[in-house]
């Protein structure tokens, strides 16, 4: 386990851990649930990055059509993703065509490299490349002084990017719609509709639980926070916490709490009051209802008051 001084430096840095694990890893079968008819969804734990979870923190998954297999978010490291690619196997043999990587936080993306062998699409937001060539080093950096080099896996870049435009998905018998967000929860979010079930796949988009961990824009969430409900979809698997949830209530304690930050952090700056002082003050009331609270509360007023204080 990271020690708390350790995890604190290491935020202090800018690495976004949320996004790095305490808990057992999960390699058994029953920790994968069928969320929806071909649906299949890892929920990972609230914890950081250890040797024992092999930062498999993060909700991951894949979705099965008629001819082929989606994978949506890789993992956090080769050990989590070879983990997610045998529980693949162990359903279906049909092709591994597409893996998509929600955004560039190394919990969700280090597993890549399992699939190499696949020779998947790896589909990423148009601005992926860029967020990975900038830190994808450094994470991987981070991961191995955790994990160990054998068990990181090496940085995958995306082989087809999305843009504006968004793109449609085809596993036969099962179509999936591709979303490209503005800047939110990074500057690189993805999001995934199964229109089959209308099953949504938000992840970082949506915490539940588990504090939001803000490292886009603040403002750009709370505006990307009303497109999940646009889609129609009743139900949506977050990128932390339980492995389903009903979208509008797990939407509505998310804006919440960012609202908040928003709210406080203006007024915390209108007031002529440190950064210290706004981080020791703004939105101290949500910290009873987000675990890992007190590891990125700190860090998200940072953010909020480096964005909001010129506007």
């Amino acid at each position: 386990m990271i020690p708390p001084a350790r995890r604190r430096a290491l935020l202090r840095s800018g690495l976004c851990l949320c996004c790095l694990p305490r808990f057992s890893f999960a390699t058994d079968s029953a920790s994968l649930q069928e969320v929806a008819p071909g649906v299949f969804v890892r929920r990972g734990p609230d914890a950081e990055a250890s040797a024992a979870n092999q930062n498999g923190i993060a909700n991951i998954g894949f979705i099965i059509g008629r001819d082929a297999v989606l994978v949506f978010d890789a993992g956090g490291s080769l050990t989590d993703g070879r983990w997610l690619r045998a529980q693949i196997r162990q359903r279906t043999e049909r092709p591994i065509r597409y893996v998509v990587m929600s955004h560039g936080h190394p919990d969700h993306c280090f597993g890549v490299s399992a699939f190499d062998a696949d020779q998947p699409v790896v589909m990423g937001h148009q601005r992926l490349h860029a967020a990975l060539q900038t830190r994808g080093p450094y994470y991987r950096q981070r991961l191995v002084a955790v994990l160990g080099e054998a068990a990181v896996g090496r940085l995958v870049m995306p082989t087809q990017e999305i843009g504006p435009a968004g793109a449609e998905i085809d596993l036969g018998e099962r179509r999936l719609r591709c979303t490209a967000h503005g800047a939110a929860h990074t500057d690189c979010d993805l999001s995934l509709q199964d229109l089959a079930t209308g099953l949504l796949l938000p992840s970082d988009l949506l915490f539940v639980g588990r504090v939001p961990v803000l490292d886009g824009s603040l403002k750009g969430w709370l505006r990307e926070s009303q497109a999940p409900l646009a889609t129609g979809a009743a139900q949506a698997v977050p990128g932390h916490g339980p492995a389903v949830v009903p979208l509008a209530t797990a939407l509505a304690e998310q804006t919440r709490y960012l609202t908040r930050l928003r709210d406080e952090t203006r007024s915390a700056i209108a007031e002529g009051s440190t950064l210290e002082s706004a981080i020791a003050g703004v939105a101290r009331s949500e910290r009873s209802r987000w675990s890992l609270f007190d590891d990125y509360h700190g860090r998200n007023v940072t953010q909020a008051y480096k964005e909001l204080e010129w506007e």
